[in-house]
């Protein structure tokens, strides 16, 4: 049992007629008198007795635990999502709803190539964020004739950024279609090939709306341990492929071009049709 104690108190209700310092030397003084086992402490006391005056009830407690913090989801607008099966994506996820963005997810489908078990560990991502946010919008976009289209038609060690940049382009058309301000991704920068400055560069570059990148400085561990706290962890390492790993390049470039890019979709004659046709097609989860 403690020995030593102190008081700390808070008033929501300033019309209270004791200020917090009042409060906590009355308190104090009754707790010392009734316990005599008890020593005020309030310097390095072993129990705090926390009280908070509110409008129409005082609580008492000890040993608060923090909560998430951050602002209520919806105040600061909304975001879509670019949401995969890996472990950073759903951080980033979450942390733009903690500073009360309401976000929705894409995650891109590529059956047969990537399967049903891969689209349903997102889903249960995605469910895992609603537990946080009330609600979860996400979008399953059917990317494969879209992705073997770049297959065919680009440059294998630049097939990433195409790909990337496509997504982008998908993204951003729900976003438009949802009134979203702004792209979310879990990119961190010299991560991944793709996730270079030069990289993150030509891929923003598709887009008109701002794209959020809240790990940008992060490296793997401490993404890793906030995936851990907030419970995406274990979803997020089921092994089952997304469809950027599937269609990856064996050497891609690290350092691409923005007009080489621009210049080879320029050619890419079906990819506005393929694109319209994915989120035209995509389903759409409400969780």
């Amino acid at each position: 049992a403690a020995k030593t104690f102190k008081v700390e108190s808070k008033r929501a209700d300033k019309s209270f007629p004791m200020t917090s310092i009042q409060l906590s030397q009355y308190v104090g003084g009754e707790l010392d008198e009734k316990y005599p086992n008890l020593t005020v402490d309030v310097h390095h006391p072993e129990l705090t007795v926390y009280l908070e005056v509110r409008d129409y009830a005082a609580y008492v407690h000890a040993d608060p635990e923090p909560g998430a913090g951050g602002l209520p989801v919806g105040v600061g607008g909304r975001a879509v999502s670019l949401l995969s099966g890996g472990i950073d994506s759903p951080v980033a996820t979450w942390m733009m709803a903690k500073r009360g963005v309401e976000v929705e997810g894409v995650y891109f489908h590529s059956p047969p190539y990537t399967s049903e078990w891969a689209k349903e560990k997102v889903i249960d991502l995605a469910k895992r964020i609603a537990d946080f946010t009330g609600e979860f919008r996400l979008y399953v976009v059917p990317f494969t004739e879209l992705q073997l289209y770049l297959l065919d038609n680009t440059a294998h060690d630049r097939l990433t950024i195409h790909l990337k940049r496509a997504m982008m382009r998908a993204a951003e058309m729900i976003a438009h279609k949802d009134d979203a301000l702004a792209l979310v991704t879990g990119e961190s920068v010299g991560q991944v090939a793709s996730q270079t400055m030069q990289g993150i560069q030509v891929i923003n570059a598709v887009c008109d709306l701002p794209v959020l990148r809240p790990l940008a400085g992060m490296d793997k561990a401490e993404i890793i341990e906030r995936a851990e706290k907030i419970g995406t962890f274990e979803i997020s390492i089921r092994p089952y492929e997304d469809c950027c790993t599937v269609f990856v390049a064996k050497h891609p470039v690290t350092k691409p071009r923005l007009n080489y890019i621009e210049k080879a979709e320029h050619k890419l004659t079906e990819l506005d049709r393929l694109l319209e046709e994915a989120v035209a097609n995509a389903e759409i989860i409400d969780l």
